[in-house]
């Protein structure tokens, strides 16, 4: 596309819809602006050296004016025809990709294919839109630092931990793909001291959100329950599928592909387990236990979160749907419940059977896993049953 550009033409430029495009300016001869797809515009200059053609970048719109951009160049034309080219420097092409046009390739290209959150990565590097615009090769340190600060002054610390991770191994990808020449943020550690939590539900609490759940209703209460019976990560018992589950034999199969340590993960189901998802129903057409569209598993647990949070007593430690899952572990360790056992249950990788025999072992501690969460289903049973005890002591007074 060629036009005599003006600053005008400029603004009105839209961003490309999938590919980035050029618009050539008549008045200068090898001037051109890139249009990217996040509407970054950026000039350039062809010329040809020893007959060999070049691009020359000179650099981003507006922060570059249109005049200087012409007048830059006209004088690398200048110096082509001095035989002083050698001292304009060139960019590569690769440097021409910014950091919007690079998360999305990274996401598509390495996230998906290698990792199971890959969502939370391409959700954590929108922290970065700010730099969205700048050249890959233009971000500095301080400017990812800057980012984090803004990140811990927001009152979030371990997010900002979190986004330097993310931004560290996109980075890292640019150079293995020789997109850069060294990672700017390679020196860069995490930015906030985390400490482990040991947060675990007290039987009160348990009360409190069994209540809720109740009135909760499908999907997000039967959700509740299994995830304090089971044990499992929130993102498993989300997803379950009707297709993992033999409720004759009180069996919950856990494919490779979704769990953490990517091996297949064989869960016992309590009587009380089977008792909810039997009484559940079933969309139609759909394997997803959890669902409210039949597409696709639950998600909005941060409102899930809030709505029990209104049912807790004012004052209450702040808890996560993790926590649930330690008050599991810690639960089962009171019953007596050996940690080897206790970690085959969560499916920790230290309670797991390496190598030939976990290959051949779908069934690793079975038994042992079954009596596990018997012992802990039973135990719930009791704690959430002083409630409706209490509450039924307290309507006969």
């Amino acid at each position: 596309m060629n036009q005599i550009l003006t600053t005008k033409s400029l603004d009105a430029m839209s961003p490309a819809t999938a590919k980035r495009y050029e618009v050539r300016d008549q008045k200068v001869i090898g001037l051109h602006v890139r249009v990217s797809t996040t509407g970054a515009k950026v000039f350039y200059t062809m010329v040809r050296p020893n007959g060999a053609r070049r691009r020359i970048k000179i650099g981003p719109y507006p922060v570059v004016s249109l005049a200087d951009a012409r007048r830059r160049a006209m004088e690398i034309a200048r110096d082509v025809e001095l035989g002083e080219f050698d001292k304009t420097p060139e960019v590569s092409e690769a440097s021409t990709e910014t950091l919007g046009e690079m998360i999305p390739k990274f996401i598509e290209l390495h996230a998906k294919p290698n990792t199971k959150d890959w969502k939370r990565t391409e959700s954590v590097l929108r922290k970065f839109d700010g730099l969205k615009d700048r050249p890959i090769d233009q971000i500095k340190r301080q400017d990812v630092s800057k980012v984090l600060d803004g990140i811990i002054a927001s009152g979030t610390p371990t997010r900002a931990n979190r986004a330097l991770s993310a931004i560290k191994k996109l980075m890292n990808w640019c150079v293995m793909r020789g997109d850069i020449e060294t990672s700017p943020v390679a020196l860069l550690r995490p930015p906030a001291r985390e400490v482990q939590r040991d947060r675990v539900l007290s039987d009160a609490e348990i009360r409190a959100i069994w209540q809720h759940s109740d009135a909760e209703d499908y999907p997000f209460g039967p959700f509740l329950k299994l995830l304090l019976i089971t044990g499992q990560r929130r993102s498993e018992v989300a997803g379950m599928r009707w297709s993992e589950l033999n409720l004759d034999e009180g069996v919950w199969e856990l494919p490779a592909n979704r769990v953490k340590n990517a091996r297949l993960h064989i869960v016992p189901l309590p009587d009380q387990v089977v008792e909810i998802l039997r009484s559940l129903h079933r969309f139609l057409d759909s394997d997803f236990v959890f669902t409210t569209t039949g597409r696709s598993a639950i998600s909005g647990f941060g409102r899930l979160k809030d709505r029990v949070d209104t049912a807790l007593p004012d004052g209450t430690p702040d808890w996560r749907f993790h926590d649930f899952r330690r008050t599991a572990s810690t639960g089962m360790a009171k019953l007596g419940v050996m940690p080897h056992v206790i970690d085959a249950v969560t499916n920790h990788k230290s309670g797991v059977v390496s190598g030939v025999g976990a290959t051949y072992n779908r069934y690793t501690y079975f038994n042992e896993k079954r009596e596990a969460l018997e012992l802990w289903a039973n135990e719930l049973t009791k704690i959430t049953t002083e409630l409706s005890e209490t509450s039924a002591g307290k309507r006969s007074e």
